[in-house]
């Protein structure tokens, strides 16, 4: 019987921990995310290297501007002030790479689809995105978000993986 019971109790806080995520992960519309989008010139192989190369770069140029932004607005207007910064950024990364097309960064709000980052859901929606276009801006891209700093975290080394149900049932486990 006390196993019985003990699994029960398990199966109620699975479900009740799968229920609360998913609730407190999925974020709808907009409202407080400033998302980056980088769109490759094309979907050849060497348009689609240069794409992350140049998303790299960018992140690594943003990040002493944004990481301080307390809000999207500041995010917003600190990263609208430094648009022809980041096209230079690009253009950089393009020519260092043999490449003679531009770059155009710009802020705009733009549809976006759902899209995992983590534990954090995006629900589908329109979105305020600094959009980065190489070239022709018709190939695939990378996106994440800007602001809260998703994109612009000092790396893996700097997260903990913790298990709620480990947490809860270690004292019974020895």
């Amino acid at each position: 019987m006390r196993k019985f019971i003990f699994a029960l109790l398990a199966m109620i806080v699975i479900l009740a921990a799968g229920a609360c995520a998913a609730c407190t992960v999925q974020a709808g519309g907009g409202g407080e995310y400033l998302r980056i989008h980088v769109r490759a010139n094309s979907n050849g192989e060497a348009d689609q290297t240069v794409k992350y190369a140049v998303k790299d770069e960018v992140v690594k140029f943003l990040t002493p501007f944004c990481a301080e932004c307390d809000t999207k607005q500041a995010a917003m207007e600190r990263t609208g002030r430094l648009l022809k910064d980041i096209e230079r950024v690009c253009e950089g990364v393009l020519k260092e790479n043999g490449f003679d097309y531009g770059a155009r960064a710009s802020l705009k709000s733009e549809k976006f689809p759902t899209r995992a980052y983590g534990e954090l859901t995006l629900s589908e929606g329109v979105y305020d995105a600094l959009i980065i276009e190489l070239g022709t801006g018709k190939g695939d891209n990378w996106w994440c978000v800007i602001y809260p700093p998703l994109c612009f975290t000092s790396g893996a080394a700097d997260v903990e993986y913790r298990s709620f149900l480990y947490e809860l049932f270690k004292g019974w486990i020895g």
